[in-house]
């Protein structure tokens, strides 16, 4: 079935043009002049197209007037300009076909406000509303945005895969994957065997596709992944999700200096694409949402950011005088009301934080020569703390080993990684952006739950 977009019908002028436009019901209003408004929205456009359907169709009695909300049609009809506020253009329809009826009494979607708490309840329902419609047309611009950045810039994009028997971040917190009888085992009180299990050994869903994108960049120069990722981790909170995509390039021949360039880059790039390619979204956004959006995003998109070690934010935040949750000193873990305190309260935008403790970073990061702090780095956001997190990558074969005994993983698990190092070692860099954070970031939605399709939390894996 061809059919008119209803974000390019909206946009045309050329009245009296015939069009054929499908869609779903938002209303249906009822005129005693002998015709019936219907808002069709078919998820091209935030905006909705009113059609005039006049009581002389031979359907109108069994069809138009039992259109409820969630309700389907096609349209033909005349593209005439509006006579009323609100909206430049309508159709006056020639003939309306039904596809699907909705039931008013049954369909959850209302035209009263419905919460996002129980709007995750109907997870497969809620891409019809407003909010979910604009966050879809955003992340999906966002997604756009990204290949294209790195495109531009000659990286080549990489599928990392998702079954991984090495713990990237060495944290333990991974989801197994395998085909053993569990309820069997349960009966007979027995550990799992391994050898017998699909791969012969333990595997898990991947945490980072880092590890096996250092193998790419360190033969083809710059490549990145955007892909699932997964994380056993029992948080119950508006910032975690057990399923989320994850953005991470890797450099060859790179060092911390151009990870930072490289990071503040594209989301100066994302902010900028964002504000071009979904206006209408934004604004919803800004008007519903967060009222400081965008104008928060339009100074991000030209903004500088500010640079410092973790050992110069620690000595700032020691000598300030706020209270915070969680006490401050050297070798902590910093917490998101510390980074916020930094970009919010001191810097007034974003900072980018370098050379943190090594006990509180994972074991590939390269060790500084003071031998307490790696190369590592945090992106710091107003409003939202860590967006991005990355490091120089430790290329020293004989330093990396030792961190490996050090933090208790198995060398031999790595063995393929250390070849890297083994073989034409070279510096390289790299870093990681949550996506769904940044759709967060970027829409001001209080919840990451709700800028994901269908989200992954603890005792939630409905749909």
């Amino acid at each position: 079935m061809k059919r008119d977009l209803i974000r390019d019908v909206l946009e045309r002028r050329d009245y009296g043009g015939d069009v054929v436009v499908a869609g779903w019901v938002r209303t249906r209003r009822d005129s005693k002049g002998g015709f019936s408004f219907l808002s069709l929205n078919d998820g091209s456009s935030f905006d909705c197209l009113q059609v005039v359907v006049p009581n002389n169709l031979p359907n109108y009695e069994n069809d138009v007037l039992n259109l409820f909300i969630g309700g389907s049609a096609v349209v033909t009809g005349k593209l005439v300009e509006s006579p009323g506020a609100g909206q430049p253009v309508e159709v006056h329809a020639s003939s309306l076909r039904v596809l699907g009826f909705s039931d008013p009494n049954q369909y959850p979607l209302q035209k009263q406000r419905i919460s996002y708490e129980r709007l995750r309840e109907v997870a497969h329902l809620r891409p019809r509303t407003n909010s979910f419609g604009a966050i879809t047309r955003l992340r999906d611009a966002l997604a756009f945005g990204t290949h294209k950045f790195f495109r531009e810039r000659g990286f080549y994009y990489l599928h990392t895969p998702i079954i991984t028997a090495s713990d990237c971040e060495g944290a333990g917190q991974m989801f197994q994957v395998t085909t053993i009888d569990l309820d069997q085992l349960a009966r007979q009180a027995q550990p799992p065997i391994y050898t017998s299990d699909f791969f012969g050994k333990r595997a898990s869903l991947t945490v980072s596709g880092q590890l096996e994108a250092e193998t790419y960049a360190c033969a083809l120069g710059n490549v990145y992944t955007f892909g699932p990722t997964f994380r056993a981790e029992n948080s119950n909170t508006r910032r975690h999700l057990s399923e989320f995509w994850m953005v991470e390039p890797e450099m060859a021949f790179a060092d911390l200096g151009d990870d930072a360039d490289l990071a503040e880059d594209y989301l100066r790039f994302l902010f900028q694409f964002a504000l071009e390619s979904c206006p209408a979204d934004l604004k919803f956004f800004n008007d519903r949402v967060d009222k400081t959006l965008l104008e928060r995003l339009r100074g991000l998109a030209g903004s500088q950011f500010k640079r410092i070690t973790y050992s110069e934010a620690i000595d700032v935040l020691e000598k300030s005088k706020a209270v915070f949750e969680f006490p401050v000193e050297w070798g902590v873990d910093l917490q998101s009301e510390h980074e916020r305190y930094l970009t919010e309260e001191v810097f007034h935008g974003p900072v980018t934080v370098t050379d943190y403790p090594k006990q509180i970073k994972a074991f590939y990061m390269r060790l500084n020569d003071d031998n307490r702090t790696v190369a590592a780095m945090d992106v710091l956001l107003p409003q939202v703390g860590e967006i991005i997190g990355g490091s120089q990558r430790e290329e020293r074969l004989d330093v990396i080993e030792a961190r490996i005994a050090e933090v208790g993983l198995k060398p031999e698990d790595y063995w393929w990684y250390l070849d890297l190092r083994r073989f034409g070692t070279v510096p390289h860099a790299g870093f990681g952006l949550g996506f769904e954070r940044m759709v967060q970031f970027t829409s001001g939605m209080q919840n990451i739950r709700d800028v994901i399709p269908f989200p992954r939390t603890p005792g939630s894996v409905d749909f």
